[in-house]
């Protein structure tokens, strides 16, 4: 490839194939591609760790931080302009305490280019027994593939869209393994040419360790959902299904997504096979703000 592109906000970087070509692209650096989405992306990083790092509520209290890794032959997502189509790796992350939490996403096709980067900033305000609320919000990079013609040649380079969401998340628990409840998001497209306005409501229910022989269970997640985008909109469902084994970190799932009525250009039904490797712990935190002094307390098994 002899230009990758990434634009993001007013910046476009051109890989320097030469001396020339590099003391060119060092002048033309400066920061006004720092637009307001990506001062987002950091403050809301710096929200989410110093929340629990300098409070002196939560002194003592224990810091979670768990993700997992997963590769999967197809990059699927409930929004149809989102959706990858060829397999990908996916990395997400948690990391929080008490009622807040920060949740990044980064997917990647396996050739090594980004597809979706998340950056999930997370609010409980209610968790009991039969109910939790949660809010959240998050700026979010999408990347497409675009063909740039430089010097008469044309070559493949990265577009980077923007976006900024808000979500609501009531769940129910029912019975001891199953939960239900509506899901709401609103995104709004920052760059003109994207998509401007959507809104996602679904409800969803959960169906969890599943018995199955030994050690062996399954979970279930199955969701209808309506898609509104611009002035396109469609109905869905969506489900997953994952088998895992108690204290063993690896699982195997499919997701598949069909449409029941639409407007919304993108396949009709999608479907793939994913491998997820789960990692992550617990610590505490002791000492008095803004010392910090962290405990392996126990370790989160692949459940």
């Amino acid at each position: 490839m002899e230009c990758n592109i990434i634009r993001m906000g007013r910046l476009i970087l051109r890989s320097p194939h030469s001396q020339h070509a590099r003391n060119r692209w060092h002048k033309r650096m400066d920061f006004r591609w720092f637009t307001p989405i990506h001062k987002g992306t950091f403050l809301i990083a710096f929200l989410a760790l110093s929340t629990w790092a300098f409070s002196q509520d939560n002194i003592n209290q224990t810091i979670r931080l768990s993700g997992n890794m997963t590769l999967t032959t197809k990059g699927l997502s409930t929004f149809p302009n989102l959706t990858l189509g060829k397999p990908a790796a996916l990395f997400d992350f948690s990391i929080g305490s008490g009622k807040f939490r920060f949740d990044p996403t980064l997917r990647f096709g396996l050739d090594g280019k980004p597809w979706t980067f998340i950056f999930w900033l997370r609010y409980e305000p209610i968790k009991t027994e039969k109910f939790g609320l949660r809010f959240g919000a998050h700026p979010a990079y999408s990347f497409k593939a675009i063909d740039v013609v430089h010097n008469g040649k044309t070559s493949e380079g990265l577009r980077a869209y923007q976006f900024l969401a808000g979500e609501i998340a009531p769940l129910f628990k029912v019975a001891e393994n199953i939960t239900l409840g509506p899901y709401y998001i609103y995104s709004r497209g920052i760059d003109h040419d994207a998509v401007q306005n959507s809104n996602f409501i679904s409800f969803i229910t959960n169906f969890t360790q599943i018995s199955l022989a030994g050690d062996f269970f399954a979970n279930l997640m199955a969701q209808v959902y309506y898609l509104k985008m611009d002035t396109r909109d469609g109905s869905y469902f969506n489900s997953a299904l994952s088998f895992n084994r108690r204290n063993f970190p690896i699982s195997v799932s499919s997701t598949i997504n069909k449409a029941i009525n639409k407007s919304i250009p993108g396949d009709s039904f999608l479907w793939n096979i994913n491998l997820t490797w789960r990692f992550g712990g617990s610590f505490k935190k002791e000492g008095s703000a803004p010392t910090l002094k962290t405990v392996r307390t126990n370790r989160i098994s692949g459940r």
